[in-house]
Protein backbone atom coordinates (compact mmCIF):
# COMPACT_ATOMS: atom_id res chain seq x y z
CA UNK A 1 0.00 0.00 0.00
CA UNK A 2 1.33 3.28 -0.97
CA UNK A 3 1.24 5.72 1.50
CA UNK A 4 0.58 8.65 -0.56
CA UNK A 5 -1.92 7.04 -2.32
CA UNK A 6 -2.96 6.26 1.58
CA UNK A 7 -2.72 10.32 2.26
CA UNK A 8 -4.51 11.38 -1.03
CA UNK A 9 -7.46 8.90 -0.39
CA UNK A 10 -7.81 10.12 3.56
CA UNK A 11 -7.41 13.84 2.41
CA UNK A 12 -10.56 13.00 0.31
CA UNK A 13 -12.52 11.32 2.87
CA UNK A 14 -12.09 13.93 5.25
CA UNK A 15 -13.04 16.74 2.85
CA UNK A 16 -15.72 15.38 1.11
CA UNK A 17 -14.53 16.49 -2.09
CA UNK A 18 -11.74 15.98 -4.49
CA UNK A 19 -11.58 19.24 -5.69
CA UNK A 20 -10.96 20.42 -2.24
CA UNK A 21 -8.50 17.95 -1.34
CA UNK A 22 -6.79 18.56 -4.37
CA UNK A 23 -5.96 22.37 -3.25
CA UNK A 24 -5.22 21.19 -0.02
CA UNK A 25 -2.52 18.40 -1.12
CA UNK A 26 -1.48 20.63 -4.26
CA UNK A 27 -1.96 18.43 -6.68
CA UNK A 28 -4.10 18.38 -10.11
CA UNK A 29 -7.58 17.03 -9.53
CA UNK A 30 -6.87 13.95 -12.28
CA UNK A 31 -3.84 12.81 -10.62
CA UNK A 32 -5.65 12.87 -7.23
CA UNK A 33 -8.16 10.80 -8.31
CA UNK A 34 -6.08 8.26 -10.93
CA UNK A 35 -3.94 7.39 -7.45
CA UNK A 36 -6.89 6.84 -5.27
CA UNK A 37 -8.58 4.72 -8.01
CA UNK A 38 -5.06 2.64 -7.89
CA UNK A 39 -5.98 2.39 -4.61
CA UNK A 40 -9.18 0.96 -4.70
CA UNK A 41 -7.84 -1.56 -7.32
CA UNK A 42 -4.86 -2.33 -5.21
CA UNK A 43 -7.57 -3.56 -2.33
CA UNK A 44 -10.33 -4.76 -4.59
CA UNK A 45 -12.74 -2.57 -3.28
CA UNK A 46 -15.00 1.00 -3.92
CA UNK A 47 -13.71 3.27 -1.16
CA UNK A 48 -15.54 6.16 -2.09
CA UNK A 49 -19.07 6.61 -3.27
CA UNK A 50 -18.90 9.11 -5.79
CA UNK A 51 -21.70 11.96 -6.03
CA UNK A 52 -22.52 15.23 -8.04
CA UNK A 53 -21.38 17.16 -4.81
CA UNK A 54 -18.54 15.10 -3.68
CA UNK A 55 -17.54 11.96 -2.09
CA UNK A 56 -18.22 10.21 0.96
CA UNK A 57 -16.61 6.85 2.17
CA UNK A 58 -18.12 3.50 2.00
CA UNK A 59 -18.09 1.19 4.08
CA UNK A 60 -14.97 -0.22 3.09
CA UNK A 61 -13.68 3.69 3.17
CA UNK A 62 -14.78 3.79 7.02
CA UNK A 63 -12.41 1.06 8.13
CA UNK A 64 -9.91 1.86 5.99
CA UNK A 65 -10.03 5.70 6.93
CA UNK A 66 -9.60 4.47 10.78
CA UNK A 67 -6.59 2.31 10.02
CA UNK A 68 -4.97 5.23 7.54
CA UNK A 69 -5.03 7.77 10.10
CA UNK A 70 -3.30 5.47 12.57
CA UNK A 71 -0.59 3.88 9.88
CA UNK A 72 0.12 7.93 8.79
CA UNK A 73 0.24 8.99 12.48
CA UNK A 74 2.86 6.40 13.16
CA UNK A 75 4.85 7.60 10.38
CA UNK A 76 5.27 10.85 11.67
CA UNK A 77 5.98 9.14 14.94
CA UNK A 78 8.50 7.68 13.54
CA UNK A 79 9.75 10.68 11.50
CA UNK A 80 9.78 12.24 14.76
CA UNK A 81 11.94 9.92 17.08
CA UNK A 82 14.57 9.60 14.26
CA UNK A 83 14.84 13.24 14.55
CA UNK A 84 15.36 13.18 17.71
CA UNK A 85 18.26 10.63 16.99
CA UNK A 86 19.30 13.71 15.54
CA UNK A 87 19.35 16.34 18.23
CA UNK A 88 15.82 17.32 17.53
CA UNK A 89 12.17 17.58 16.63
CA UNK A 90 11.09 17.33 13.14
CA UNK A 91 7.40 17.40 10.84
CA UNK A 92 5.21 20.38 10.06
CA UNK A 93 2.73 21.73 12.47
CA UNK A 94 -0.38 23.65 10.99
CA UNK A 95 -1.14 26.46 13.78
CA UNK A 96 -4.52 28.04 13.66
CA UNK A 97 -5.35 31.55 15.32
CA UNK A 98 -8.24 34.28 15.56
CA UNK A 99 -6.60 37.14 14.05
CA UNK A 100 -6.59 39.17 17.47
CA UNK A 101 -4.50 36.47 18.79
CA UNK A 102 -2.78 36.04 15.75
CA UNK A 103 -1.12 39.95 15.94
CA UNK A 104 -0.10 39.04 20.02
CA UNK A 105 1.22 35.99 19.40
CA UNK A 106 2.55 35.52 16.04
CA UNK A 107 6.22 37.06 15.99
CA UNK A 108 7.09 35.82 19.94
CA UNK A 109 5.90 32.34 19.03
CA UNK A 110 7.73 32.14 15.50
CA UNK A 111 10.97 33.46 17.49
CA UNK A 112 10.67 30.52 20.24
CA UNK A 113 9.70 28.04 17.59
CA UNK A 114 13.01 28.61 15.50
CA UNK A 115 15.30 29.01 18.24
CA UNK A 116 13.93 25.48 19.99
CA UNK A 117 12.62 23.31 17.08
CA UNK A 118 14.93 24.61 14.27
CA UNK A 119 14.73 21.46 12.38
CA UNK A 120 10.69 21.43 12.45
CA UNK A 121 8.12 23.66 9.97
CA UNK A 122 5.36 26.28 11.44
CA UNK A 123 2.64 27.25 9.54
CA UNK A 124 0.21 29.69 10.92
CA UNK A 125 -3.30 30.07 9.58
CA UNK A 126 -5.31 33.23 10.51
CA UNK A 127 -9.44 32.30 10.54
CA UNK A 128 -12.81 32.39 12.56
CA UNK A 129 -13.11 29.97 15.70
CA UNK A 130 -16.06 28.11 13.88
CA UNK A 131 -13.89 27.68 10.64
CA UNK A 132 -10.59 26.65 12.34
CA UNK A 133 -13.12 23.77 14.12
CA UNK A 134 -13.81 22.37 10.67
CA UNK A 135 -10.13 22.51 9.55
CA UNK A 136 -9.27 20.56 12.76
CA UNK A 137 -11.66 18.26 11.98
CA UNK A 138 -10.20 17.47 8.33
CA UNK A 139 -6.51 17.31 9.43
CA UNK A 140 -5.96 20.70 7.86
CA UNK A 141 -4.85 22.23 11.08
CA UNK A 142 -3.59 19.85 13.89
CA UNK A 143 -3.55 22.78 16.85
CA UNK A 144 -6.23 25.79 17.16
CA UNK A 145 -6.78 28.94 19.58
CA UNK A 146 -10.64 29.49 20.02
CA UNK A 147 -12.43 31.67 21.84
CA UNK A 148 -15.50 29.87 23.85
CA UNK A 149 -15.08 26.68 22.35
CA UNK A 150 -17.52 23.70 22.80
CA UNK A 151 -16.86 20.38 22.68
CA UNK A 152 -17.29 18.63 19.64
CA UNK A 153 -16.92 15.26 17.96
CA UNK A 154 -13.10 14.87 17.09
CA UNK A 155 -11.62 17.69 18.75
CA UNK A 156 -10.31 18.24 22.38
CA UNK A 157 -10.12 21.45 24.02
CA UNK A 158 -8.36 22.67 26.99
CA UNK A 159 -8.43 25.90 28.65
CA UNK A 160 -5.90 28.26 27.80
CA UNK A 161 -7.16 32.05 29.72
CA UNK A 162 -9.29 34.95 28.53
CA UNK A 163 -9.39 37.99 27.47
CA UNK A 164 -11.19 41.11 28.39
CA UNK A 165 -13.83 42.76 25.76
CA UNK A 166 -14.00 46.50 25.62
CA UNK A 167 -16.24 49.10 24.13
CA UNK A 168 -14.21 50.31 21.21
CA UNK A 169 -14.69 54.22 20.27
CA UNK A 170 -13.41 57.36 18.37
CA UNK A 171 -10.73 58.80 20.74
CA UNK A 172 -12.25 61.47 22.06
CA UNK A 173 -15.64 60.42 21.95
CA UNK A 174 -17.06 62.95 24.28
CA UNK A 175 -14.01 62.29 26.70
CA UNK A 176 -15.79 59.39 28.29
CA UNK A 177 -14.07 56.42 29.22
CA UNK A 178 -15.25 55.16 32.69
CA UNK A 179 -16.81 51.99 32.78
CA UNK A 180 -20.44 50.85 31.33
CA UNK A 181 -22.57 48.12 32.28
CA UNK A 182 -23.94 45.47 29.45
CA UNK A 183 -27.33 46.85 29.11
CA UNK A 184 -25.71 50.44 28.75
CA UNK A 185 -23.66 48.91 26.00
CA UNK A 186 -26.13 47.22 24.91
CA UNK A 187 -28.12 50.54 23.66
CA UNK A 188 -25.02 51.71 21.91
CA UNK A 189 -25.26 50.81 18.23
CA UNK A 190 -22.66 48.51 17.50
CA UNK A 191 -20.10 47.34 14.45
CA UNK A 192 -20.09 43.93 14.89
CA UNK A 193 -19.39 40.93 13.16
CA UNK A 194 -21.99 38.53 11.83
CA UNK A 195 -22.76 34.93 13.06
CA UNK A 196 -21.48 32.72 14.23
CA UNK A 197 -17.94 34.60 15.27
CA UNK A 198 -16.99 33.36 18.48
CA UNK A 199 -17.12 37.19 20.39
CA UNK A 200 -20.62 38.05 18.62
CA UNK A 201 -22.28 34.75 19.97
CA UNK A 202 -20.59 35.22 23.34
CA UNK A 203 -21.38 38.88 23.53
CA UNK A 204 -25.10 38.03 22.40
CA UNK A 205 -25.18 35.50 25.16
CA UNK A 206 -23.98 37.27 27.85
CA UNK A 207 -26.48 40.10 26.87
CA UNK A 208 -29.66 37.83 26.88
CA UNK A 209 -28.53 36.81 30.29
CA UNK A 210 -28.93 40.32 31.44
CA UNK A 211 -31.74 40.35 29.73
CA UNK A 212 -30.66 43.06 27.20
CA UNK A 213 -29.54 42.58 23.31
CA UNK A 214 -27.32 44.47 21.40
CA UNK A 215 -27.87 47.35 19.13
CA UNK A 216 -26.66 46.11 15.66
CA UNK A 217 -25.94 49.22 13.52
CA UNK A 218 -23.36 46.87 11.31
CA UNK A 219 -22.06 43.55 10.18
CA UNK A 220 -18.92 43.35 9.72
CA UNK A 221 -17.05 39.88 9.27
CA UNK A 222 -13.10 42.35 9.41
CA UNK A 223 -11.61 43.44 12.32
CA UNK A 224 -9.66 46.07 10.34
CA UNK A 225 -12.82 47.07 8.41
CA UNK A 226 -14.47 47.12 11.68
CA UNK A 227 -11.99 49.57 13.22
CA UNK A 228 -11.94 51.87 10.37
CA UNK A 229 -15.91 52.51 11.03
CA UNK A 230 -15.37 53.04 14.27
CA UNK A 231 -12.96 55.68 13.75
CA UNK A 232 -15.02 57.15 11.39
CA UNK A 233 -17.79 57.48 13.64
CA UNK A 234 -20.20 55.01 11.70
CA UNK A 235 -20.94 52.97 15.16
CA UNK A 236 -18.71 51.82 18.19
CA UNK A 237 -17.40 48.02 18.56
CA UNK A 238 -16.56 45.42 20.89
CA UNK A 239 -13.07 43.76 20.78
CA UNK A 240 -10.42 42.55 23.04
CA UNK A 241 -7.98 44.98 24.23
CA UNK A 242 -5.42 42.86 22.27
CA UNK A 243 -7.18 44.00 18.87
CA UNK A 244 -6.99 47.40 19.87
CA UNK A 245 -3.43 47.94 20.70
CA UNK A 246 -2.51 46.02 17.89
CA UNK A 247 -4.30 48.15 15.12
CA UNK A 248 -1.98 50.73 12.80
CA UNK A 249 -2.98 53.66 14.99
CA UNK A 250 -4.12 52.43 18.53
CA UNK A 251 -4.77 56.25 19.11
CA UNK A 252 -7.16 56.30 17.18
CA UNK A 253 -9.52 54.79 19.49
CA UNK A 254 -10.45 54.88 23.19
CA UNK A 255 -11.59 51.87 25.17
CA UNK A 256 -13.95 51.42 27.71
CA UNK A 257 -14.47 48.77 30.50
CA UNK A 258 -18.19 46.69 30.05
CA UNK A 259 -19.37 45.28 33.31
CA UNK A 260 -21.66 42.46 34.18
CA UNK A 261 -24.38 42.55 36.42
CA UNK A 262 -21.94 41.40 39.30
CA UNK A 263 -19.88 43.96 38.51
CA UNK A 264 -16.79 41.62 36.93
CA UNK A 265 -15.05 43.08 33.43
CA UNK A 266 -16.75 41.29 30.26
CA UNK A 267 -14.15 38.29 29.32
CA UNK A 268 -14.06 35.58 26.25
CA UNK A 269 -12.50 32.53 27.42
CA UNK A 270 -9.80 30.69 25.03
CA UNK A 271 -9.17 27.60 24.71
CA UNK A 272 -6.38 24.83 22.88
CA UNK A 273 -8.15 22.16 20.43
CA UNK A 274 -7.00 19.57 19.03
CA UNK A 275 -8.44 16.85 16.87
CA UNK A 276 -9.51 13.63 19.29
CA UNK A 277 -8.93 11.55 16.27
CA UNK A 278 -5.11 11.70 15.32
CA UNK A 279 -2.90 11.84 18.62
CA UNK A 280 -0.65 14.74 18.61
CA UNK A 281 3.14 14.15 17.81
CA UNK A 282 6.09 15.15 19.98
CA UNK A 283 6.56 17.96 17.34
CA UNK A 284 3.01 19.09 18.15
CA UNK A 285 3.16 18.71 21.63
CA UNK A 286 6.37 20.64 21.95
CA UNK A 287 4.49 23.08 19.79
CA UNK A 288 1.03 23.56 22.30
CA UNK A 289 3.41 24.01 24.91
CA UNK A 290 5.05 26.89 23.35
CA UNK A 291 1.35 28.22 22.48
CA UNK A 292 0.77 27.54 26.08
CA UNK A 293 3.94 29.22 27.51
CA UNK A 294 4.41 32.57 25.39
CA UNK A 295 -0.08 33.04 25.51
CA UNK A 296 0.35 33.68 29.54
CA UNK A 297 2.98 35.96 28.78
CA UNK A 298 1.25 37.66 25.68
CA UNK A 299 -2.48 37.72 26.32
CA UNK A 300 -4.40 39.98 28.59
CA UNK A 301 -5.41 36.92 31.27
CA UNK A 302 -6.55 38.11 34.70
Amino acid sequence: MDLRQLEYFIRVAELGSFTRAADVLGVAQPALSRQVRLLEVELRQNLLQRHGRGAVPTEAGELLLAHGRGILHQVERARDELAQLRGGLAGRVALGLPPSVARALTLPLIRAFRAELPDARLAITESLSASMQELLGSGRLDIAVLYNARPAHGIEIAPLGSEELMLVQPAGDGGDTAPLTLDQASRLPLVIPSRPNAIRMHVEAQMAAAGCQPTVALEIDSVRAILDLVESGAGMAILTRQTVGSAPRPDAFGVRRILMPAGTPLRIPLYTAVSALRPATATQQAVLALVRAIARERLDNP
